[in-house]
């Protein structure tokens, strides 16, 4: 299911355990007066940062205050509502922190923390069920890929967290191959292009084709302002999930602006 669509390309900044709400705050101002500085157009592309849980709130409160065009996300939520979860964060908190996005199955939660795909389907439904985007992450790692081929396990993993999930809901897929993060090694473009449009693929099975023509699929791993045009001259890739370069405000704002090496 490739095509051309009105999909609004989202590049998303994950920060991981990085930055205390101080440091935040210095990177998100100095990333809004950049992209403000290049022209930026933020109608035609989303850019949206992922701090750890502290910094939410005053990240949330410099965006609304400064009416910066970003959006906002969390890095995780519980399966539960409420309730005695010590350490858990529920989807409602994030919500009235007005995140609109939540990181879910990243493969950093899937093998350190032995989240399979029973937790990663909990948690996509009490994102949905709080108002929440899902950001799900599928990928593999080395041995499986040669184990299984290019694009098995992503689909398997993105079929899984789309059970029991209606049609016409909102989520956004996003592709990192697990050997990838963090090592500088990246897939090719048009390695990328064949895994995610066989995600789409795998949410019109789960969704139906309308709801797989508008799903937003991206890539991540390493992903650099030097090679992200790449990736969006594929028809299927529809954004970056980017890592370590999005704690350099300059680098991220470089990732965000690939339309001026691709073209409008």
């Amino acid at each position: 299911m490739t095509g051309a669509t009105e999909r609004r390309p989202l590049i998303a900044g994950n920060w991981k355990m990085n930055l205390d709400h101080l440091q935040g705050i210095a990177l998100v101002q100095k990333l809004a007066w950049t992209l403000k500085d290049a022209g930026f157009d933020s109608g035609a592309v989303e850019v949206a940062v992922f701090p750890p849980f502290t910094d939410l709130r005053s990240v949330q409160t410099l965006i609304d205050a400064d009416r910066y065009a970003l959006a906002l996300g969390a890095q995780d939520l519980s399966p539960h509502d409420s309730g005695a979860y010590t350490g858990d964060v529920s989807g409602a908190f994030l919500k009235a922190l007005d995140c609109a996005y939540v990181l879910i199955g990243h493969s950093e939660r899937r093998t350190g923390h032995g989240e399979g795909d029973e937790v990663v389907r909990a948690k996509v439904q009490a994102a949905v069920r709080h108002g929440l985007v899902p950001v799900i992450c599928v990928g593999e790692t080395e041995a499986e890929l040669e184990e299984h081929g290019t694009s098995a396990v992503p689909v398997r993993q993105t079929k899984a967290a789309l059970e029991g999930v209606a049609a016409g809901t909102p989520v956004v897929i996003a592709y990192e191959p697990v050997w990838a993060i963090g090592t500088g090694k990246v897939a090719t473009p048009e390695t990328a292009q064949e895994v995610c449009s066989a995600i789409r693929n795998a949410v019109a099975e789960a969704l139906g084709d309308a709801d797989a023509a508008a799903t937003r699929v991206l890539y991540g791993g390493s992903v650099k302002s030097g090679n992200i045009a790449g990736f969006m001259r594929q028809p299927d890739v529809d954004g970056a999930l980017v890592g370590g370069a999005s704690l350099d405000a300059a680098e991220f704002a470089g990732i965000a602006r690939f339309r001026d090496h691709v073209g409008a």
